[in-house]
């Protein structure tokens, strides 16, 4: 799998992954919390399959010199 979620993109899936999953533990206590694991694990990786069936990559390009 070729990394195709860029810095800021990843930062920002974390951060609502983390969000979602907390408000299973504290706040709203509803399993649909849980769906925060999907931003979570593309921002962890760095990869994810919606950009790749759509074609996006918001990874920088790094040119060979």
């Amino acid at each position: 799998m070729k990394m195709n979620v860029g810095g800021i993109d990843r930062v920002i899936r974390i951060v609502i992954g983390l969000l979602l999953i907390s408000q299973v533990f504290i706040g709203l206590q509803s399993p649909w919390g849980w769906i925060g694991i999907v931003p979570l694990l593309t921002g962890v990786f760095g990869y994810c399959g919606a950009y790749t069936l759509f074609g996006l990559n918001t990874c920088p390009v790094k040119h060979k010199s």
